[in-house]
């Protein structure tokens, strides 16, 4: 059993700060009371905090940190064994996992099922997010494409229904944050509206629909307020056809929207959903602004590879590689998004500062979460400590050290 979260309603915490700005080599954070009070370079940060000349750094800390903000993951099925919505206390293990590891807010996602299962489901994880263990609820279908379902069950998949649209988005109780859609399973294009009247995103994805349609829907999911004025796509690149120069498909829709500053893109950038170089790609061309990284975990995050199971379907995980057994589609990841961040940073040469942004500002404003993504004035106490390497130190959560 690990050990219960423990606050200090003061701390200070120098070191190297990634902030929504740039770099401060020398900085410090003041932490009061679960919230973000200061964040600056220590000389002034002196100055400006005469009053906490009492306050020491705990006992553990060493020069040569790196203070990032918690980490937002929108799209996360599980991890340590625990799979979102299958019972509280495995939603409990798979959220403690992903925070333990850096990612502060969690977004806890549901593959497509039945409705009676997915009525469960959201009943499961609403009050997680009602006492702020989750960041909010996601839906990945069921209203996707069968062509493109990946690993979700296809006898799940069906075309828009508004009535269960409506039973989900109340018994989430304002919880749900974005539901992933086909446009191709919404003939009459009213799943954008539905889903905004409740402060929910629509996100393309798992679609195989062509270009003008993708683009359509994405134009109407950020003509009705969308992620803050922009559309959301699911896992860009997985779970639609690939790009080609004379059928640019749901891919080029999404990336000209992006590029535009008109859409978000999540991106599971763990060396196995994508190369390296089409996650540079996306950097070089769309920008920290419009990507979100996602881990798209399942519950063998954080378990050794061998036989694991999501949404009752057998996968196998072998190496960083999650697939169904049956088929073979990629089945989620294993990684965490500190893992994607540091594989960005590292082996792929993005600057930091970008890399940090798509793992917390970026999406926390795609799906209006506030006081989370940045080290700033007023946020919650959320800060990843990371070494040189950006290898994990420790975390702090709403002002407690996990």
């Amino acid at each position: 059993m690990t050990s219960a979260p423990h606050a200090v309603p003061r701390q200070l915490l120098p070191g190297r700060l990634v902030t929504p700005d740039g770099v401060v080599a020398d900085g410090v954070v003041a932490v009061e009371d679960g919230r973000i009070v200061h964040v600056g370079p220590r000389p002034e940060s002196a100055q400006r905090l005469g009053g906490w000349s009492d306050v020491t750094t705990p006992s553990w800390w060493r020069p040569g940190l790196t203070l990032l903000p918690g980490l937002v993951d929108l799209h996360c099925h599980g991890g340590a064994g625990g799979e979102f919505g299958v019972g509280t206390a495995g939603s409990l293990v798979a959220a403690e996992h992903h925070q333990r590891h850096g990612t502060t807010s969690v977004v806890a996602s549901l593959v497509s099922a039945p409705a009676g299962m997915l009525r469960e489901g959201v009943s499961t994880l609403a009050p997680l997010v009602e006492s702020g263990v989750l960041a909010g609820i996601h839906l990945e279908g069921p209203f996707l494409s069968s062509v493109r379902c990946g690993a979700q069950d296809p006898a799940a998949l069906v075309d828009v229904d508004l009535d269960l649209v409506e039973d989900l988005c109340t018994l989430a109780g304002g919880g749900l944050r974005h539901m992933t859609f086909a446009p191709e399973r919404d003939p009459r294009s009213e799943l954008p509206s539905a889903l905004a009247d409740h402060g929910v995103v629509a996100s393309l994805g798992h679609t195989d629909a062509d270009h003008d349609t993708c683009a359509a829907a994405l134009a109407a999911v950020a003509g009705y307020g969308g992620a803050g004025g922009k559309a959301l796509v699911t896992h860009l690149f997985n779970g639609m056809p690939p790009l080609h120069h004379r059928a640019p498909g749901p891919v080029g829709a999404a990336l000209g929207a992006a590029v535009r500053g008109e859409a978000v893109v999540e991106v599971i950038a763990d060396g196995v959903h994508l190369a390296g170089p089409t996650v540079r790609l996306l950097f070089d061309t769309a920008g920290s602004a419009a990507i979100a990284l996602v881990s798209d975990a399942m519950s063998a995050s954080g378990l050794p590879e061998g036989a694991h199971t999501l949404g009752g379907r057998s996968v196998t995980v072998t190496g960083r590689e999650a697939r169904l057994t049956e088929g073979g589609s990629l089945a989620g990841g294993v990684s965490t998004l500190l893992e994607q961040v540091r594989w960005c940073v590292q082996d792929l040469g993005i600057d930091l500062v970008d890399a940090v942004t798509a793992a917390s500002a970026t999406p926390a404003r795609a799906v209006g979460l506030a006081e989370v993504g940045a080290l700033a004035p007023g946020g919650h106490a959320d800060v990843v400590v990371a070494d040189e390497s950006l290898e994990l130190v420790r975390v702090l959560r709403r002002g407690a050290w996990l």
